[in-house]
């Protein structure tokens, strides 16, 4: 059982999560919370797996919230649940230590998929976030595309590292390519090492920071 505590400072949208999961077999609610500081309290008393955590709330927000949570020394991850698609922000919530990050204008789908795959220790963004990431470098004029570091990476390494920054594992990335597993470990190892990154997390948030979405040469 996947034990979730949800922290928005709306009412309405804890509800319709609360609504949503009543008959999940696998996902309970063990408790909401409307701001930051409500979050923590809980946490520390109800140990959940998951907080789905909103960004703009009162007294604390989500990020900040997201980033004290790595102090109280529980297993629990954050998954950030908001209306904000912005880079930046995206990015803030990742190094804070956010596991996941979700529009609330998802479908319910992919919030269950979300929740699943972090709970196994994967990480989680949404496919919204990395279409908006695309379209802004599609659209911007090439001779703004400085050279960098990610030049380093061959056509299939960067093939690769689009699948992984869109959420795809090991086992999905080698069918979707018709390759082996140990290929794509191969080129993610070569990966990390060009990019002199260390962990997946770690990865994410370079990918990110250099707009990491790539045409397919």
């Amino acid at each position: 059982m996947i034990r979730i505590v949800i922290a928005d400072d709306h009412h309405l949208v804890r509800q319709s999560i609360v609504f949503l999961f009543e008959q999940m077999d696998d996902i309970e609610i063990v408790g909401e919370a409307a701001d930051g500081y409500e979050s923590l309290s809980l946490i520390q008393k109800k140990r959940p797996d998951i907080v789905i955590m909103d960004i703009s709330m009162p007294l604390m927000n989500g990020i900040e919230a997201t980033h004290k949570i790595q102090s109280l020394h529980v297993d629990t991850r954050v998954i950030i649940l908001s209306m904000h698609s912005d880079e930046d922000v995206v990015l803030q919530a990742l190094k804070n230590g956010a596991k996941g990050y979700l529009l609330k204008s998802s479908v319910v789908e992919e919030l269950i998929i979300a929740i699943r795959s972090v709970n196994r220790g994967e990480m989680y963004l949404s496919p919204s976030i990395t279409q908006s990431i695309l379209s802004d470098f599609l659209h911007s004029d090439p001779a703004d595309k400085p050279m960098t570091v990610l030049d380093r990476l061959s056509s299939r390494e960067r093939e690769i590292l689009q699948l992984i920054i869109e959420g795809h594992t090991n086992n999905a990335v080698a069918i979707a390519l018709n390759i082996s597993i140990k290929t794509v470990e191969k080129h993610r190892a070569s990966i990390m090492r060009k990019l002199d990154v260390h962990s997946f997390p770690e990865l994410i948030l370079f990918a990110l920071k250099h707009r990491a979405v790539f045409l397919v040469e």
